[in-house]
């Protein structure tokens, strides 16, 4: 079994408590705990990332986060339990590792070093604090097992050697004791950690259960399960009792928040059910994910925000062949940049992209020479599935629509407040 906590579930000592709460009646053997970061630790990391990018000050931001995170310990431990020189000890390796050099052709790799801390240290503090409260965890780390590539920020798995180190290194280990580790980290065939894409620890816990032939993976967020659109945006939600692996997966890859897109193909190859079950009412049924599930009709609503539109047109009044759109992809691939929607007219292509630090600048200087190219950010992207057609205007009220796409069973839109 696993159990992923995402950042939420740990974002203050409360929170922490209820964890603790949630596990006293379940911990056991052959149970592999993944915790994220704390709160919104990983956008604290990535705002002092590109401080340092532009040669800004992040001390301030750095003396925040400490604080932040001795806080919650506070609340947590006596004031000489061995938790506070471990954290000193963490955040001292995250300021030495952040007087080294960063430019934008190291980016990556220098991401992956620094925000990993987020998980590293939100570990640390669970684990420690389960151990506080009689709840024996082992603290393992989730680099020495889940090995990838060297593709920083968007690392891809070594199924075959991470399935070995599993069974090799942890399984004996889960005969004993639960273990305690990270999500979103991996480690590349040099040591060096890498991450899994943002907000990748739900696909740790798909990688860790495929790798252990787990029997389920339970994904406890502050939702009831999985809702048919984002109740902090949306009025009347629905709940999904289940899904199947495939509509999840759709839901996924249109940017549904609750799960990472990458978690539901390995569970679904190896059969294994995901439960999404909320940590504010951890005995409610939550939503069951599997292969026997009836599938819905139900319009479900995704809305991606920090988008931006890029538009390429040819400038020698040809019409878009496919070695344009072969060009343009090659340079988005080149710059891990994937596109959220795309649409083509005779002379232009016109793609939808997550706003990523300095990635656009440097994807128009490549292909400036060939395209005229311009763009509109700070967009949104909404995607309905099943859509019911009378409803749409009222999505749209307000906005100003700049691109619009439409099939059988799916309306996108992208748009701006007017």
């Amino acid at each position: 079994m696993i159990y992923k906590f995402g950042g939420a579930s740990v974002k203050d000592a409360d929170s922490v408590k209820n964890l603790a709460e949630i596990l006293r009646n379940r911990l056991r053997k052959n149970l592999i705990i993944v915790v994220s970061a704390m709160g919104k630790t990983t956008n604290g990391l990535e705002s002092i990332l590109a401080k340092k990018l532009q040669s800004e000050d992040f001390s301030e931001n750095s003396a925040n986060l400490k604080t932040y995170h001795e806080a919650i310990c506070r609340d947590l431990f006596p004031p000489d339990h061995s938790v506070f020189a471990k954290l000193d000890n963490l955040f001292h390796q995250l300021e030495n590792d952040l007087q080294k050099k960063l430019t934008p052709e190291n980016y990556d790799e220098f991401y992956d070093q620094i925000v990993s801390f987020g998980e590293v240290i939100s570990s640390r503090i669970v684990a420690e604090y389960l151990c506080s409260q009689e709840l024996i965890v082992l603290w393992q780390d989730a680099r020495a097992v889940i090995h990838t590539d060297s593709d920083f920020r968007f690392a891809k798995i070594d199924w075959t050697k991470t399935r070995k180190s599993c069974q090799s290194e942890w399984k004996p280990l889960l005969e004993n004791f639960p273990i305690l580790t990270q999500g979103f980290i991996g480690s590349d065939p040099k040591g060096k950690t890498t991450t899994l894409g943002r907000e990748g620890s739900d696909f740790t816990a798909a990688i860790l259960a495929t790798s252990l032939d787990a029997g389920a993976v339970t994904i406890w967020k502050d939702v009831p399960g999985v809702l048919n659109a984002d109740p902090k945006l949306f009025q009347n939600t629905k709940k999904f009792d289940e899904l199947g692996y495939a509509e999840a997966a759709e839901m996924t890859y249109f940017g549904a928040s609750v799960i990472h897109p990458k978690t539901i193909k390995p569970l679904a190859n190896a059969g294994i059910p995901l439960y999404v079950k909320s940590f504010l009412d951890p005995e409610a049924a939550g939503t069951k994910i599997h292969e026997q599930a009836s599938a819905h009709q139900v319009p479900t609503i995704v809305l991606k925000k920090d988008q931006v539109l890029v538009s390429f047109k040819v400038t020698d009044f040809t019409f878009i062949e496919e070695k344009h759109i072969h060009r343009v992809y090659e340079q988005l691939q080149t710059l891990k940049l994937r596109v959220n929607m795309l649409q083509l007219s005779a002379i232009s292509i016109s793609i939808v992209i997550d706003t990523q630090l300095f990635k656009l600048e440097r994807l128009m200087a490549n292909l400036r020479e060939e395209f005229e190219i311009r763009y509109n950010d700070g967009l949104e992207l909404l995607t309905i599935l099943h859509p019911i057609v009378a409803d749409i205007p009222v999505l749209l009220q307000g906005f100003e629509v700049l691109l619009e796409q439409a099939s059988r069973n799916t309306f996108q839109v992208v748009r701006r407040k007017s």
